[in-house]
C-alpha cells in the first residue's frame, strides 16, 4: 500500500507525541473556569483540571494568554481527546532532573543546614530534603568525639544548623524522594593539588586539630590534615592519647602512606626504635623485672623497659581471675624471657611466682 504525505506526516507526528511521565511545552490558549488549555502543537491540547488545576491555582493566576509554560504529562489521552497535565509536577520533575545534571556535572551547592541527627546533617534544596553522612564531612567539620558517643557526635552536628555548606550531589533517589549529598566530593581536585607537594617520607611539623580514641589529627597547611593512628603516636603503648596530646599541640611527624588524598602520619617513626637497641641486651631464658600495664584477652602486657612490652600469657596462669588475682596493674613481677624477636617487636614472657 503506498502511503500518502499526509500519512507520512500524521505518522511522523504520532511517533513525537509526548507519553505518561514526560514534560511539555505549550502556550495557554485559553481558560473555561477551572480549566485551562494549552496549545500543544503540533500534537493536540492538552488541559490543566480538576485536583491539578488547584494545586496549581497560585501559578495560573498570574498566566496570560500566549504564555509558555512546561507541564507534565499526566495521560496522553483522557475522556474528552485531551492530553492531561500537571503544572505542579512538572516543577517538581524539572527540579529533579536539574538535581540529576549537578550530579553529572559534579557541581558544587551552597545549602543550608535544617536538621542533624546521629548519622550526618539534614539540607533542604528546592524543596527536596536531602542527608549529608557524617562520614562524607570534610576533616573540620567531622565531628572528634574521643569515646565515639553517638550522643554526643549529634549533639556537635547540631551546632551546624543555620549554616550554608557546599557540597556535590553524592546519589539521587527520586521514588523516596531523597537527595545525598558529599562535602568531601567538591574538594577532590583541590586536595589533590595539595597533596601533589607531599611524598611519603616528608617530614612535617603541625598542629593538633584534633584527639580521638584512635589518634590525632594534625593540620599540615590549611585544607589539609594527616591522621597519626594510635600504633604510630610512641613505641611504648598508649591506651588514651587525650592523656599525652592536646588540641593546640605543635607536633613534628613524617609522612607514611598517601591514599586517595589521604595522608597517614608518624610520629615514632622520628624517635628511636628501642627494639632495635635491645637486640644484644637480652636472650631466651633471661629473667627480667616487669611491670603489668594491660590485661586483656590474651593475657597480661608487661613493660620490661621503655617502649618495649611483652605479652605474659593466660595459659600462664589458668584463668582471667587467676590471673589477676596474682599480679596487679602497675607492680613489678619477675618474668622469664620464652620468646624474643626484636625484629618482629615480639616478647613472650613466663610468669615466676613468688615463693
Amino acid at each position: 500500500m503506498i502511503e500518502t504525505k499526509a500519512d507520512v506526516l500524521n505518522k511522523d507526528s504520532d511517533s513525537n507525541i509526548p507519553m505518561v511521565n514526560d514534560l511539555a511545552e505549550g502556550s495557554v490558549i485559553g481558560q473555561d473556569g477551572s480549566v485551562l488549555f494549552i496549545d500543544l502543537s503540533p500534537f493536540r491540547t492538552g488541559v490543566i483540571y480538576g485536583r491539578e488545576f488547584n494545586n496549581a491555582k497560585e501559578i495560573i493566576k498570574s498566566l496570560k494568554l500566549n504564555d509558555k509554560i512546561t507541564a507534565k504529562v499526566l495521560e496522553v489521552e483522557n475522556e474528552n481527546g485531551y492530553v492531561s497535565l500537571s503544572l505542579k509536577e512538572a516543577k517538581q520533575e524539572i527540579v529533579w532532573r536539574e538535581a540529576e545534571e549537578i550530579r553529572k556535572g559534579k557541581a558544587c551547592l551552597s545549602i543550608p543546614i535544617v536538621g542533624a541527627n546521629k548519622g550526618g546533617l539534614i539540607l533542604e534544596w528546592k524543596g527536596i530534603q536531602g542527608f549529608l553522612p557524617a562520614s562524607h564531612l570534610k576533616v573540620e567539620h567531622y565531628p572528634r568525639i574521643q569515646d565515639g558517643d553517638k550522643d554526643k557526635i549529634e549533639e556537635e552536628l547540631k551546632k551546624l544548623i543555620g549554616e550554608k555548606i557546599k557540597v556535590t550531589v553524592l546519589s539521587i533517589n527520586q521514588k523516596e524522594n531523597k537527595l545525598i549529598f558529599s562535602e568531601k566530593s567538591g574538594e577532590n581536585e583541590e586536595i589533590k593539588e595539595i597533596v601533589s607537594k607531599y611524598k611519603i617520607g616528608d617530614i612535617v611539623e603541625g598542629e593538633i586539630t584534633g584527639v580521638v580514641d584512635f589518634g590525632i589529627f594534625v593540620k599540615i597547611v590549611d585544607n589539609l590534615e594527616g591522621l597519626v593512628h594510635i600504633s604510630e603516636l610512641d613505641w611504648a603503648l598508649i591506651e588514651n592519647p587525650a592523656d599525652i596530646f592536646k588540641v593546640g599541640q605543635k607536633v613534628k611527624t613524617q609522612i607514611i602512606n598517601i591514599v586517595d588524598g589521604k595522608i597517614s602520619l608518624s610520629i615514632k617513626i622520628l624517635r628511636p626504635n628501642p627494639w632495635d637497641e635491645i637486640r644484644e641486651k637480652y636472650n631466651i631464658g633471661d629473667i627480667v623485672k616487669g611491670v603489668v600495664i594491660k590485661f586483656n584477652k590474651h593475657g597480661a602486657l608487661i613493660s620490661i623497659e621503655e617502649g618495649i612490652a611483652g605479652l605474659a600469657h593466660i595459659s600462664e596462669f589458668s584463668s582471667e581471675k587467676n590471673m589477676k588475682e596474682k599480679i596487679e596493674l602497675g607492680k613489678t613481677y619477675p618474668f622469664q624471657i620464652s620468646l624474643f624477636e626484636p625484629k618482629e617487636h615480639r616478647l613472650i614472657l613466663k610468669y615466676l611466682a613468688k615463693e
